[in-house]
């Protein structure tokens, strides 16, 4: 109803009872109305039948100006560190260190206060259908592998190769002007140094890693090194880069916390600003899985990790073989039924059409087996089992790296 007409009503209401018309033949309104503002025009006279505001008097949630200039001035201190995150729980942590607030505001309060100063934006909410993710519930040394490219002036690419620790949230990094297969055995090795020989490394499905995609069961120089050094790789649903969500954060905040934050001019002169990143990283930042605790300590305090070492990896023979081991592909069985697996067509069932299932390459029993689990309730069912003949003779595995 429009206001204006609604204050005409009841301003007409009250001359009508200031005549002695009886309350129930004025506007044929309820009583309850007329009671209302007759008590208003009484204590307020003609002036009180106008709409009061509805805002609520209190807000609980509202923050003091005090504490909005100081997370804002914490963000923009912040923001012009070479390295580093803005974000809440940064802003947060840095509140707690310099001790600048006798009562700190929560993580909430403080997202409510930068999107209320239009420094964030509401994240989009997307949910998926439940993938087969054994890899979380194992034990052992678990890592994920990927890459992520930017661009600098001129059009050179700076490619930053990223391995993460699941557990203890440790990383490495290695800046390269390529993503080669000899680029990506490199970090690995590098890697594989610094945190460990992991039981199980997670990966997407990029020629570099699988090997290729064009000839059916080949096993690249990257599979055969995982193999002969007794790592199970996990390769993940094609086309599908959050079931690496974790590695993937670990890309956009190397860009976030570093490479948007600076400017280089070449890719030498990104590998020499890297280590400001990765020491940071595992000294200051504290991973939201890890709670206050950073990945430094994380992984002092996870126990000893079986390193490759310098004479190992100068052992490595020139050609890897296929050594003993395992190899794993989750995929989305298509809506004919079937899956590919190494540049190979294999038949599941178009019962199973848009479902996920895990195959598995065994290379010493040279057999693969399609499973599938309808939820994290359930146990796992084996569909298809399949021979996997090899056109070489697979090699035992070196009693060194036997897990």
């Amino acid at each position: 109803m429009d206001d204006k007409d609604e204050l005409r009503r009841r301003r007409l209401a009250i001359r009508l009872w200031l005549k002695n018309v009886a309350p129930g033949q004025i506007l044929q309104r309820g009583r309850t109305w007329f009671s209302k503002w007759r008590a208003r025009f009484e204590g307020y006279g003609f002036r009180g039948l106008g709409s009061r505001p509805r805002r609520p008097r209190h807000r609980p949630t509202a923050h003091s100006a005090r504490m909005v200039r100081l997370i804002v001035r914490t963000r923009r201190r912040l923001e012009r560190q070479p390295v580093g995150l803005v974000g809440a729980r940064a802003i947060l942590r840095e509140l707690r260190g310099l001790g600048s607030a006798s009562h700190l505001p929560s993580l909430a309060t403080i997202k409510r206060v930068l999107k209320a100063q239009g420094l964030i934006a509401c994240p989009s909410t997307e949910t998926t259908a439940y993938r087969p993710l054994p890899l979380a519930h194992l034990s052992g040394c678990l890592q994920a592998m990927d890459w992520t490219c930017r661009y600098l002036e001129g059009g050179a690419k700076v490619y930053a190769f990223h391995t993460l620790d699941l557990h203890t949230r440790a990383g490495c990094q290695t800046i390269a002007a390529d993503k080669t297969t000899a680029t990506v055995v490199q970090h690995a090795l590098q890697t594989w140094k610094s945190l460990g020989i992991p039981t199980f490394l997670q990966l997407d499905n990029d020629a570099a890693f699988m090997g290729g995609y064009k000839v059916p069961r080949v096993f690249g120089q990257f599979v055969r090194l995982a193999l002969y050094l007794g790592i199970e790789l996990v390769f993940l649903p094609v086309g599908e880069p959050e079931c690496n969500g974790d590695v993937e954060q670990f890309n956009r905040l190397w860009s976030h916390a570093f490479f948007n934050r600076r400017y280089f001019a070449t890719v030498a002169a990104c590998r020499r600003a890297s280590p400001a990143f990765v020491s940071w990283y595992h000294i200051q930042y504290a991973p939201p899985k890890l709670g206050d605790r950073t990945p430094q300590a994380a992984h002092r305090a996870g126990g000893p990790h079986q390193r490759l070492t310098g004479h190992q990896i100068a052992q490595l023979p020139e050609r890897l073989p296929i050594t003993a081991g395992r190899v794993h592909f989750v995929r989305r069985v298509t809506p004919d039924g079937s899956v590919s697996v190494l540049n190979e067509t294999w038949s599941v069932g178009k019962r199973w059409a848009e479902k996920y299932v895990w195959a598995t390459i065994t290379t010493h029993s040279r057999r693969l087996d399609i499973w599938y689990q309808r939820s994290a309730q359930h146990p796992w069912r084996l569909l298809k089992s399949f021979d996997y003949d090899l056109s070489e003779t697979v090699a035992h595995r070196q009693p060194a790296f036997r897990h």
